[in-house]
């Protein structure tokens, strides 16, 4: 399997990965705009264009839209993150170009009708409501606005309910013409498909769109601090992250290798310590996350509001335990889950188009897997062990909680534990 990369005069960018024998293919537009675009008034605005992108253009209904995918069986979808907007569908080889006409379409040709911004304002309302009333998803907003106060990576993707009521049709035109630049979009498929054909159509489609100078958000710093909503659940949910390495930093592969070992499987130090041993929780994890300036590394867990200090206090004594006797059978098999799981992954045209959206975008280039590989087994035991210890010593941390949480460890009493 080969990566092709075109790029137009105007700067758009194509990219593919024809994998023989498929007959589907993955094709979408990746825009590197996302929540850390967007300045504090207009917050949740992304999301907001995301889902109206849906509601009509020039050419479609909102009906017809859907139609036009699902009438060949496939489908057509969207996502908001923190830094990037998605427009994508999965189609049959020889439904390519209609995709890539309908992504197009309502990339360029959304009417974005008053109307229709009511109705969806509406429908977005009850999906903050939804996270609300959902705690193990909140909670994770709640912790990354603890790490990062007053920075648009400390804000929620959906947007603060106020903020979500006043947007109008210019506001979401105004962030279109800042950030729905071709200099910032990544047309990526993966399958099926054909590269000199792609890029004919994206010249069609793309090439006329106008350069312009982008708009760097501004940087972000992991400052740390606690959050706690007491409210009569059923459960306490805890939620713990440190500072980690942005995902061009050296360390990146370390760390994730670091947090499989400590909470990434069944086999992991907290699962078997807390859960197996203790019975102190059902659902324990950790996981690293990363941007292009900062990261964090993260854990979770849900257990009952009596049990809460204990399992607190034993994750803190997990991870300073770690950072001693980290073995080298646990870094061989954090190592041998993340490469299964990164193969596995990649054996969907989707995942593949994905991977190539995003290398393009983090590193101005796709990494052969093989390079990739080679890093992963680069890491060795006393870098893990390095890592481990400057994150329990030395790395600023978050703590969100909620639930029966009234008498549960402060941020401040976790971080003495540390210091012990």
């Amino acid at each position: 399997m080969t990566v092709n990369l075109t790029t137009l005069p105007n700067g758009f960018r194509i990219v593919t990965e024809n994998m023989p024998g498929l007959q589907s293919a993955a094709i979408g537009v990746w825009v590197l705009a996302g929540a850390r675009h967007e300045r504090a008034e207009q917050n949740g605005i992304a999301h907001f264009l995301e889902h109206m992108a849906f509601k009509g253009t020039t050419r479609r209904s909102a009906l017809q839209i859907a139609e036009a995918i699902e009438d060949v069986g496939g489908y057509i979808n969207a996502y908001t993150s923190r830094e990037a907007t998605a427009y994508y569908a999965r189609v049959l080889k020889e439904d390519v170009p209609l995709a890539l006409d309908v992504v197009a379409d309502i990339l360029r040709g959304s009417v974005l009708d008053p109307r229709e911004i009511e109705i969806e304002r509406g429908v977005i309302l009850q999906e903050i409501g939804q996270a609300a009333d959902t705690p193990d998803d909140i909670i994770f907003d709640w912790l990354q606005e603890s790490a990062y106060p007053d920075h648009p990576l400390g804000r929620t993707i959906l947007g603060a309910e106020e903020r979500v009521r006043g947007f109008v049709r210019r506001d979401l035109e105004g962030f279109v013409d800042q950030y729905y630049r071709p200099g910032q979009m990544v047309l990526a498929a993966a399958g099926a498909v054909d590269h000199g054909s792609l890029v004919r159509m994206a010249e069609d489609m793309f090439g006329d769109m106008i350069p312009c100078g982008t708009t760097e958000p501004p940087r972000a710093h992991f400052k740390g601090g606690e959050t706690r909503h007491v409210k009569d659940l059923e459960q306490a949910h805890f939620a713990l992250a440190f500072e980690g390495p942005d995902y061009a930093h050296p360390d990146i592969y370390t760390a994730q290798i670091y947090a499989s070992a400590l909470g990434g499987s069944m086999s992991s130090r907290l699962f078997q310590e807390i859960r197996e041993r203790r019975g102190l929780c059902y659902t324990i994890y950790a996981q690293t996350g990363a941007y292009a300036d900062t990261g964090m590394l993260t854990i979770y867990a849900g257990t009952s509001g009596g049990q809460m200090g204990d399992l607190a206090g034993i994750t803190i004594d997990e991870m300073k335990r770690a950072a001693e006797d980290m073995s080298a059978a646990e870094v061989e098999r954090a190592r041998a889950q993340m490469k299964a799981g990164l193969l596995m992954g990649l054996e969907s045209p989707s995942n593949r188009a994905e991977r190539l959206a995003r290398m393009l975008q983090i590193w101005g280039r796709v990494p052969e897997l093989s390079e990739v590989v080679e890093r992963i087994d680069a890491v060795t035991l006393a870098d893990v062990r390095r890592l481990a210890e400057g994150t329990v010593a030395r790395a600023p941390a978050a703590l969100a909680l909620y639930g029966p949480v009234a008498d549960a460890p402060t941020l401040a009493s976790l971080d003495a534990r540390r210091a012990a």
